[in-house]
């Protein structure tokens, strides 16, 4: 069973803030990494492999291959469960207890 997956607010700015910072230096790795994270996150809607999440309710999916941890939910919107990709985080963050980086 295939669910969606929806990007939130806030993952979209994690993600947009890290390929900027990225492309700053490496255009093409910065392609690469975008590309490596939104087929990690179409994945978690084919199978949610994750493991539970540092944030009650989340669950964290490491990008293979790379420095980061995508945080997402399972939800059920309209009847049907969706994937929410919640935070996109780079694995050197310091994580404040059931919080996220800031």
């Amino acid at each position: 069973m295939s669910r969606p997956v929806r990007w939130s607010s806030d993952a979209l700015s994690d993600l947009a803030d890290q390929i900027a910072w990225i492309a700053a230096d490496n255009p093409a790795a910065a392609r690469r990494v975008a590309a490596a994270l939104d087929r990690t996150a179409l994945a978690l809607g084919d199978m949610p492999t994750g493991r539970p999440g540092r944030v009650t309710g989340t669950y964290e999916k490491l990008v293979t291959g790379l420095p980061y941890i995508l945080a997402y939910v399972i939800a059920e919107t309209g009847g049907q469960e969706e994937v929410a990709i919640v935070r996109v985080i780079h694995t050197s963050r310091d994580w404040p207890a059931e919080g996220w980086p800031s």
